[in-house]
């Protein structure tokens, strides 16, 4: 969405499309514009205060909450490590958040941030435990996620980070390529158990593939999505564009224990030699200038 004679404007996006690369680099057209940092503080704060009353908000936290524990649980039980408590506590978790967009002037983007932050709340993250990167990220947007007290990554990982504790992944509307490398990174039956994802709804993918292809280009999505558990995250007519497709994906160990074992042995990088549009900003990817007539 964009704010034009100070009125703000949908951007229709079709259901569970991520961004493209012409998206991404236009974006970075904007990077050096002045921002209003205080301005765009209130923003999200307002935006927070608005998703906060929306029924839906309420129905993911109960739903985020409740998989977070029987993930724990199960994490328990398969390290022999399960105690029985009347009052059940979650594990201190750590956020990570790749390609949320240019929130200053996207509404949309503003929306997703606005639940990432309540997510946090609800599950006491503390804001320096949330890493966010975006490539189309302005050094204006920089600094109010600063400002918000969240920790800015200045490395492109592409995804690509293992979880070393309980990790919830707030990857909304992203490229395919990057939740493949964020499975690949994470792939072994003692790292997936600790990755929470809330995205683009693996099943949802699929779908929307052929299926040659979804197991060539994107493998370690076509062997997830038959053994993570994934929970649909319902939202309203009116925020369909913003949170369309959205699913929560967790991981059981004994699912993960139904792969045969060569699935784990030296899991090889992916790299994408078919893809014409990765949907992504690679690390080593050098943006020019566009061009137009």
């Amino acid at each position: 969405m964009s704010d034009i004679n100070g009125k703000w404007q949908v951007q229709r996006r079709r259901k569970g499309a991520s961004r493209s690369l012409k998206s991404l680099q236009m974006s970075l057209t904007h990077c050096n514009e002045p921002l209003d940092v205080g301005k765009t503080l209130k923003r999200i704060i307002e935006t927070v205060d608005e998703m906060r009353c929306e029924g839906f908000w309420k129905v993911w936290k109960e739903q985020m909450l409740a998989a977070v524990l029987l993930n724990q649980k199960d994490r328990e039980v398969s390290s022999g490590q399960l105690q029985e408590s009347l009052d059940p506590k979650i594990s201190p978790l750590e956020c990570v958040c790749y390609g949320l967009g240019t929130f200053s002037s996207c509404v949309s983007a503003r929306y997703q941030l606005a639940i990432m932050l309540l997510l946090l709340d609800a599950a006491k993250i503390p804001l320096k435990d949330c890493l966010v990167f975006d490539p189309a990220f302005s050094s204006g947007e920089k600094d109010v996620l600063r400002e918000l007290g969240l920790t800015v990554l200045t490395d492109n990982e592409e995804g690509k980070r293992q979880a070393t504790k309980p990790t919830l992944f707030y990857l909304m509307h992203c490229g395919k390529a990057l939740y493949n490398n964020l499975l690949w990174k994470n792939w072994s039956p003692k790292c997936l158990p600790l990755v929470v994802i809330i995205g683009n709804s693996f099943s949802g993918i699929r779908e929307r593939m052929i299926e040659r292809e979804f197991k060539r280009d994107y493998s370690y999505i076509s062997q997830a999505v038959t053994v993570c558990e994934e929970r649909q995250l319902t939202c309203p007519s009116h925020l369909t564009d913003v949170f369309s497709d959205t699913a929560l994906m967790t991981f059981n160990s004994s699912k993960l224990n139904t792969l045969n074992l060569s699935t784990w042995t030296q899991p090889p990088e992916p790299q994408y030699q078919h893809c014409s549009d990765l949907e992504i900003i690679q690390s080593h990817s050098t943006l020019k200038p566009l061009q137009f007539a």
